[in-house]
């Protein structure tokens, strides 16, 4: 896979902020000797490991449009609120529109970046955007590849899919934890044909394969078909990640995570996913149900996972 490592976006990386993050005090009560050294060790080391986890998200934003009752105007201020509560340091999004995309930025505040470039080259059509915490992380290289038989050649689109489909990934250094590195990938496959999505699948195995493995992997995305019921998802599992649904110690409830704007499915189909290669530990997954004056920020519901990378 090229390694891309001068950070331009197609209209302008920001400069990513190398702070570091604080890490969370345990409040202790202060006791004396060898018990206070003991009570302060074990307090150190639990907010390191709490200052280390990352919070990842999986959304499908639906494309900004005008059409009424779910237009951007009217999604955009639910999916600001959404964000500020939650405060995602990684977001793999799909079907951003390029203005949309700069809307979200905004509505995150400075400390929030992304990377993408739209399906069909430059700010045109949807993207496959990875939005970060600037404090947090810092870029090393990305890149872009098409799900076709041409993955370098953009926009294209060999395998009967409805539309174009791809593929963004960054190299971050973790900057809360002593600059680990790791990969994060973002995708979307294809809605129609599952020849689509199954020769995306192999080539999305034969890319992480071509990455080096001594570093942790998240990948993000819509895949469009349910976990555990489509070659799709074992393909993906028997290249050696693992589904942080499956993997939390701890779940939220489980819902469709596509809903059309229509009431929402209890134990419904999983096709949003953040898979992890398996050093990742995963501390707790949701499935998120926010929605404010009986609007929900998209047609589907943002996937959570909060990580360690090993």
């Amino acid at each position: 896979m090229p390694s891309r490592t001068r950070l331009t976006r197609r209209l302008g990386l920001k400069t990513a902020l190398a702070a570091t993050i604080a890490v969370p005090l345990s409040s202790t009560p202060l006791t004396t000797g060898a018990a206070s050294a003991a009570s302060a060790a074990s307090a150190a080391s639990a907010g390191e490991r709490q200052g280390r986890r990352l919070e990842v998200m999986s959304f499908n934003l639906r494309f900004a449009s005008d059409t009424e009752p779910h237009s951007w105007t009217v999604r955009r201020p639910v999916m600001r609120e959404l964000l500020r509560r939650e405060r995602p340091q990684l977001i793999g999004t799909q079907e951003g529109l390029y203005h949309q995309l700069r809307d979200i930025e905004s509505d995150l505040g400075t400390h929030y970046d992304w990377i993408g470039t739209g399906r069909a080259g430059g700010s045109r059509d949807e993207f496959m955007a990875i939005l970060y915490d600037t404090r947090r992380f810092t870029p090393l290289a990305f890149d872009h590849f098409w799900l076709s038989d041409t993955p370098d050649v953009i926009g294209s689109n060999t395998w009967g899919g409805g539309s174009i489909r791809m593929v963004t990934w960054v190299r971050f250094r973790d900057l809360a934890d002593d600059g680990r590195e790791f990969f994060f990938l973002n995708t979307h496959l294809d809605n129609s044909s599952q020849n689509a999505r199954a020769r995306a699948a192999a080539l999305i195995t034969q890319r992480i394969a071509a990455l080096d493995p001594a570093l942790p992997l998240v990948v993000t995305g819509d895949f469009n078909v349910a976990a555990h019921r489509n070659p799709v998802y074992d393909t993906l599992l028997a290249a050696g990640l693992t589904d942080t649904w499956d993997t939390a110690a701890e779940r939220g409830a489980l819902y469709a995570t596509f809903h059309g704007y229509r009431p929402l499915t209890p134990d419904g189909d999983r096709i949003d996913w953040i898979l992890a290669t398996p050093g990742v530990t995963t501390h707790r997954a949701v499935i998120n149900t926010f929605s404010a004056n009986d609007q929900f920020p998209s047609d589907h519901l943002p996937v959570q996972a909060t990580l360690t990378l090993g």
